[in-house]
C-alpha cells in the first residue's frame, strides 16, 4: 500500500537540497489509517451512529441497511453527532406505528411523517416499502450514539498489521456481529484514507503552483534589473575586454620590474663601494675591482688606485713612509681617492633617482593590474546573478507545467489488493469448542487454585493433627468437637456422643500424666489456660471436672480468673448469687477465711463437684495472686482431692496465670480451631522452655466434625460413618 519514492507534487523541488520528498514508513501509515479522525469520517459517511435493533422474544439482532423505516433528525448535525438517545418503535401497520422512549412505557401511536418531539429535537419516521413487510408487527429499538464514541469503538475493533516484517502490504481485519457492516466499515476506511491522501496531494500541488507563480513574477522583474546593471558597469569603467587589458599591463609591469631590480642592484653595489672607499685611510688595502658597476670612471680609478697601493707595499719593504717616492705615491692615492669618492657619489645619486622613478612607474602599473580582478569579479558577480536569475526563471516555468500535470494526475496513496470479505463462513466468535475447553480447564483449575491459596494463607489451627505438627515434643491430649453455643455442661454419663468420647479421651490422657508423676507427690493440680478470651478454657475446665467426677473421683474446680470470672455461667444457670458469693478473691483478701469457707458444692448428672468460685472482682487481681495464700490453698486441696482443676486467666493478656504456675503440676493450654493462630503456640512453648510453666500440654477445642481426627478421616465415638468423597448431604 505504501508509495515508492516521494509524492509527485514534492518532486517539483526534488533538485533543491533544502526541500526534497521522503518515502513514507509503513508503520506510520498504519497509524494514519487507524487514526481517530478517519473513523469519525467513516461513521459520518455510513451513518452508523444510528443503530436499528430488532427486539425478539429470545435475542436482539441489529438491522443494518435493509431497515423497514428511516429516521430523520431535524436538529443540527453538531447536536446529533454529540447526543445519546434511544427509543422504541413498533411497526403496527404501513400507516401508523407505536412510539415509546422506554420499553416499559405506554406506547403512543403516530402516523408516518409526523413530527415527534424528543429531547434532542423533532424527528420524522418514514417507512421503507422494500423491507417493511419483513418487520411488520416487530418492535425496533433505534439508538443514537455520540459520533466520537462510535468511532472509538470501531477503532478498537479494527486490527491493522503487516503481512511480513518488511512488507509494504498491510491487512485490515474486524470482528463484528453484522458481517456486511464490518465489510462496509473496512472498505470505507480505506476509501477515506485514500481520499484524504489525494486531497493532501492536491492541496500541496495548489500551494506549489501559487508559490511558483509568485516567484516567476518576482524573478522576471529581477532579470531586467540585472541586465541593466551589467550595461551600466561596463560603461562607467570603460571596459571592453578586461582580459586583454590585463595581459598588456602584466607584460609592461614585468619589464619595468626587471629594470627596477637592476637599478637597485647597482645602487647597492655603489653604496657598498662608497663605504669601502670612505673607510680606506692608510692606503694599506686594495679596493674591490670589477664589482659590476656600469660607470667606467669608477672602474678605471679603482684599477689605478689598486696598482699604486701594491707599488707602495713593495717600496715599504725596502724603505719607510718618509721616502720621497712613497710620499709621492701617497699624494697620488689621495687624488685618486677624492676622484673616486666624487664619482661614486654621483653614481649613487643617479641610481637613487632611477630607482625612485622606476618604483613610481611600477606602482602605477600594479594599480592597473590589481584593479583588473576587482572589475572582473564585480562584472562576474553581475553576470552570475544574471545567469542564475535566468536559469531559475526557466526552471520555474518548467516546474509550473509539471505541477499542473501532477495536480491533474494525483493518485491515491495506496492500492486495494482485495476488498473486505468474510474470512470464513462460520462465525469467528463465540468459538464453542474453545469456550467449552476453557470452561473445563477453569472449572478444574479455579477450585484447586482456591484450595491452594487458602492453604498458603491459612495461619489457623484446625485440629489435633495440625497442632501436633507445630508443638512437636509437647503432647496434644485431645480435640473437642464444635457444640451448640447454648450448651454449657454437656456431659451425660450414658452419652456416646462425639463430645463425650472426646472428654473421656482427654480424661484418660490427663490421668496418665497425673499418675506418671513421683509416687511421693500427688501431682494432681492441673492449670487450664489459653491465649486469649473466648477459646473455651472455662468450657474445658468445667467439663473436665464433670468427666472426672463421673468416675467417682473427688474433684475441686477453682475459678482463678478473678478478672473476668465465667465458671458461675456453667453451674446453677449462671446465678448472680453464686458469682457474688465467697470465692477465691475473698479467700486471698481475708486471712480469717479458710478453704472450707469458699468451697461450694454443685451436682451434675448426680455427680458431685466442689467449686471455688472466683468471687468478687477487685481492682488489684495480680497483687492478690502474689500472696502466699494461693500457694497454701493449692497445696492443701491437692492433698484432699484426687484432682484439682484451676481455670486461670488467658496467658497472653495478663500476668495472673504466671503467678499461679509455680504451684501447679500440669498446664493444659486450650486452643480453638479456626480461631487460634499457629504462631500463638510459640509463646507457651517458650515459657515452658524457660521453666515458667510446668507439664505443658495442649488441647484443641471447637473442631468441626469434618476435621475431627487426623485429617477428618476418622471420627470419635461409635456409629460415626465417614462419607465417601462422592457422597453429598
Amino acid at each position: 500500500m505504501e508509495e515508492k519514492g516521494a509524492s509527485p507534487e514534492m518532486t517539483v523541488f526534488k533538485d533543491l537540497s533544502f526541500f526534497s520528498g521522503k518515502s513514507n514508513d509503513v508503520l506510520d501509515e498504519i497509524e494514519i489509517i487507524n487514526s481517530r479522525s478517519n473513523f469519525i469520517q467513516v461513521v459520518r459517511r455510513l451513518g452508523t451512529n444510528v443503530v436499528y435493533t430488532a427486539i425478539g422474544d429470545i435475542k436482539k439482532s441489529e438491522v443494518y441497511k435493509e431497515t423497514p423505516i428511516k429516521v430523520n433528525f431535524l436538529a443540527a448535525d453538531s447536536l446529533i453527532y454529540q447526543s445519546k438517545f434511544s427509543f422504541f418503535v413498533k411497526l403496527d401497520s404501513k400507516n401508523s406505528f407505536s412510539y415509546r422512549v422506554e420499553e416499559s412505557d405506554a406506547p403512543v401511536v403516530f402516523p408516518y411523517g409526523k413530527n415527534i418531539e424528543t429531547p434532542i429535537g423533532d424527528i420524522i419516521i418514514t417507512p421503507d416499502d422494500r423491507y417493511f413487510n419483513a418487520y411488520q408487527g416487530q418492535l425496533l429499538k433505534i439508538s443514537l450514539n455520540p459520533l466520537e464514541k462510535v468511532a472509538q469503538g470501531y477503532k478498537n475493533l479494527v486490527k491493522i498489521s503487516n503481512i511480513e516484517e518488511y512488507s509494504k502490504i498491510v491487512n485490515l481485519a474486524m470482528t463484528h456481529p453484522v458481517p456486511q457492516k464490518a465489510r462496509d466499515i473496512l472498505n470505507e476506511l480505506v476509501d477515506v484514507y485514500n481520499q484524504n491522501a489525494v486531497n493532501d496531494k492536491k492541496e500541496i500541488a495548489d500551494r506549489t503552483f501559487s508559490f511558483i507563480n509568485e516567484r516567476i513574477n518576482s524573478i522576471s522583474s529581477n532579470l531586467s534589473q540585472v541586465d541593466q546593471s551589467a550595461q551600466e558597469f561596463k560603461t562607467s569603467r570603460g571596459l571592453a575586454d578586461i582580459g586583454s587589458q590585463a595581459n598588456i599591463n602584466l607584460n609592461i609591469g614585468a619589464e619595468n620590474q626587471q629594470l627596477l631590480e637592476n637599478a637597485r642592484t647597482q645602487l647597492n653595489m655603489a653604496s657598498s663601494m662608497k663605504g669601502i672607499v670612505d673607510g680606506a685611510e692608510d692606503f694599506s688595502q686594495t679596493l674591490p675591482a670589477n664589482i659590476g658597476l656600469s660607470d667606467p670612471s669608477v672602474t678605471n680609478a679603482t684599477a689605478k688606485y689598486n696598482q699604486l697601493v701594491q707599488e707602495r707595499k713593495r717600496l715599504l719593504k725596502s724603505s719607510n713612509e718618509k721616502n720621497p717616492m712613497i710620499v709621492n705615491i701617497d699624494d697620488q692615492l689621495k687624488g685618486i681617492k677624492n676622484s673616486l669618492q666624487s664619482s661614486l657619489n654621483n653614481t649613487v645619486g643617479n641610481l637613487t633617482l632611477q630607482v625612485n622613478n622606476l618604483s613610481t612607474q611600477q606602482s602605477r602599473i600594479n594599480s592597473k593590474i590589481y584593479s583588473a580582478p576587482k572589475n572582473e569579479r564585480a562584472l562576474r558577480d553581475i553576470t552570475r546573478k544574471q545567469e542564475t536569475t535566468e536559469a531559475l526563471y526557466l526552471f520555474l516555468l518548467q516546474r509550473r507545467e509539471e505541477s499542473q500535470v501532477a495536480l491533474a494526475s494525483a493518485a491515491p496513496k495506496s492500492r486495494v489488493i482485495d476488498r473486505a470479505h468474510l474470512a470464513d463462513d462460520a462465525p469467528v466468535s463465540p468459538n464453542k469448542p474453545k469456550i467449552y475447553l476453557a470452561a473445563l480447564v477453569l472449572g478444574v483449575l479455579i477450585p484447586f487454585a482456591f484450595v491452594h491459596l487458602a492453604k498458603v494463607l491459612d495461619n489457623k489451627i484446625h485440629n489435633m493433627a495440625s497442632l501436633e505438627k507445630l508443638v512437636k515434643n509437647y503432647p496434644v491430649l485431645a480435640e473437642l468437637p464444635k457444640v451448640d453455643k447454648k450448651k454449657k455442661i454437656v456431659l451425660d454419663g450414658d452419652s456416646r456422643s462425639v463430645l463425650s468420647e472426646s472428654l473421656r479421651i482427654l480424661r484418660t490422657n490427663l490421668d496418665y500424666l497425673v499418675k506418671s508423676g513421683p509416687a511421693e507427690e500427688k501431682n494432681n493440680v492441673v492449670l487450664i489456660t489459653s491465649s486469649v478470651s473466648g477459646e473455651g478454657k472455662t468450657f474445658v475446665s468445667s467439663n473436665l471436672a464433670a468427666i472426672f467426677s463421673s468416675t467417682g473421683k473427688k474433684v475441686l474446680l477453682i475459678g482463678a480468673d478473678i478478672r473476668n470470672p465465667k465458671i458461675h455461667d456453667f453451674f446453677d444457670g449462671g446465678s448472680k448469687e453464686k458469682a457474688q458469693s465467697l470465692g477465691l478473691s475473698e479467700y486471698l483478701m481475708d486471712e480469717a477465711l479458710n478453704e472450707n469457707d469458699v468451697i461450694q458444692q454443685a451436682t451434675i448428672n448426680d455427680y458431685r463437684i466442689d467449686i471455688v468460685y472466683s468471687g468478687k472482682i477487685y481492682p488489684n487481681p495480680s497483687e492478690l495472686l502474689m500472696r502466699e495464700r494461693i500457694e497454701t490453698l493449692l497445696k492443701k486441696v491437692s492433698q484432699e482431692y484426687d484432682y484439682v482443676i484451676v481455670d486461670s486467666a488467658p496467658l497472653m493478656l495478663v500476668t495472673d496465670t504466671l503467678l499461679i504456675t509455680p504451684y501447679t503440676n500440669h498446664t493444659l493450654y486450650v486452643t480453638r480451631a479456626d480461631v487460634t493462630e499457629t504462631k500463638v503456640v510459640d509463646f507457651p512453648i517458650a515459657l515452658a522452655k524457660e521453666g515458667k510453666v510446668k507439664g505443658l500440654c495442649f488441647i484443641v477445642n471447637d473442631v468441626k466434625e469434618g476435621n475431627l481426627g487426623y485429617g477428618g478421616k476418622y471420627g470419635y465415638g461409635y456409629g460415626i460413618k465417614t462419607k465417601k468423597w462422592w457422597q453429598f448431604g
